[in-house]
């Protein structure tokens, strides 16, 4: 089997007050259990209380962060286009540009790279295959989401 063309490594850096890949109205984020618990746990709030103030579920019932009801952005893009829970952020906002989507296609990754300056800056630096791999496989997960909470408590 021929290796992805990416496992050449890549190169990329997060370019300072971008916010391009969260600034998108309409975005969905999708949450993985472990997102819930670790940005629940950074508000110093039960899993359940945050998902109810900070989360929506959609259509099919997985649950995705708010988006402002001003501009259907993120709700913890700041002013200055900064992630205001960058250290706890969920896996999908982590594994971006690496998402399945955007590395599937020649067509595809052109226009990622058309709208994130951090794949074509200078100071960008060679990110190994197997680095992207895995942010491939968290982004994979997070997409599955979860519908109830806790995960093991599930109608039959």
């Amino acid at each position: 089997m021929k290796a992805a063309w990416w496992m050449a490594g890549v190169p990329f850096s997060c370019q300072p007050n971008c916010g391009r890949c969260c600034d998108e109205p309409g975005g969905i984020v999708y949450l993985s259990t472990n997102d819930a618990e670790r940005i629940a746990a950074h508000h110093e709030m039960e899993v359940e209380a945050w998902l109810e103030r900070d989360c929506r579920q959609t259509m099919d019932g997985r649950y995705v962060l708010q988006s402002r009801p001003s501009d259907d952005v993120c709700i913890y893009l700041d002013g200055e286009k900064r992630c205001s829970i960058y250290q706890v952020r969920p896996q999908q906002c982590a594994a971006f540009p690496w998402w399945s989507e955007n590395l599937a296609t020649e067509r595809a990754w052109k226009e990622v790279k058309e709208t994130c300056p951090g794949l074509t800056a200078e100071d960008a630096i060679m990110i190994e295959g197997e680095v992207i791999r895995i942010h491939v496989f968290a982004d994979r997960e997070s997409s599955k989401g979860f519908r109830t909470w806790p995960p093991w408590n599930r109608r039959k």
